[in-house]
């Protein structure tokens, strides 16, 4: 009797492992996925810095939009000017696999004129 009942208890055992490891596996991818998304992001503002301290200087939107574009793929770039400053605007849209979609943006302003 002993033995039929630690047999049952393993099989329930191995249930519940066949149930939970999708979701742990799910879980895992995204956080890999989050962290990859977080990257890019950094690249974007890394790049619209530069190309805000660029058009800062006197040097074409051209110019800035291709230090961008050299740094991310695919990124939509947009300039203005604000009082004394001018701001670099870009957006990706970073992908978590083939569903799903993240808008990601920054922005960074450098005084105009400067050196």
């Amino acid at each position: 009797m002993r033995g039929s009942s630690h047999d049952s208890e393993r099989g329930s055992v191995a249930a519940e492992l066949a149930l939970a490891l999708p979701a742990v596996a799910l879980t895992l991818l995204l956080g890999a996925g989050a962290l990859g998304a977080t990257a890019q992001l950094v690249a974007v503002q890394d790049a619209v810095a530069d190309a805000a301290r660029l058009l800062g200087r006197g040097e074409s939107a051209a110019a800035a939009e291709a230090a961008v574009a050299a740094s991310v793929d695919g990124a939509r770039v947009s300039s203005h000017t604000r009082d004394e400053f001018v701001c670099v605007s870009a957006r990706i849209d970073a992908r978590l696999g083939r569903i799903i979609s993240i808008p990601l943006s920054a922005s960074s302003c450098a005084l105009a004129g400067g050196l």
